[in-house]
C-alpha cells in the first residue's frame, strides 16, 4: 500500500482497504487513544505520504454522550460512527460523505 506498520507507529486501531474504490479507512476507537483530531489526521497523513489510495478518517464512539465529550476536538472532513446507532454516520463537512480526505 505504500507504508510500513511497526509496533511504534501511531497507527489507528483499525486500518481497512476497500479495493473496488481504492480507499483506505483509518478508524480510531475514541476509548483507546482518542479521536481523529486535526493533529492526528496530520500524523497519519505523514506516515502514509506514499499511499496513493484515498484516505478516510473515522472516529468510533460507543454512545452519543461520549461523542458529545469529544465533538469539539474532531477534525473537519472526518467521519463519526456511534455503535449505539450502527446504521448511521456523521460526516464533518457538507460537501461529501464517506470519501477520501482531500
Amino acid at each position: 500500500m505504500g507504508f510500513d506498520i511497526t509496533l511504534h507507529d501511531k497507527m489507528p486501531d483499525v486500518v481497512l482497504y476497500r479495493q473496488d474504490k481504492h480507499w483506505i479507512y483509518f478508524i480510531e476507537a475514541v476509548t483507546s487513544t482518542g479521536a481523529m483530531t486535526p493533529q492526528r489526521v496530520l500524523d497519519i497523513q505523514a506516515m502514509t505520504r506514499n499511499v496513493e489510495a484515498g484516505k478516510i478518517f473515522i472516529t468510533a464512539f460507543p454512545d452519543p454522550d461520549t461523542y458529545k465529550q469529544f465533538s469539539g476536538d474532531l477534525a473537519w472532513e472526518t467521519d463519526v460512527w456511534i455503535s449505539a446507532h450502527p446504521d448511521h454516520m456523521i460526516h464533518l463537512d457538507g460537501t461529501k460523505f464517506l470519501g477520501p480526505y482531500r
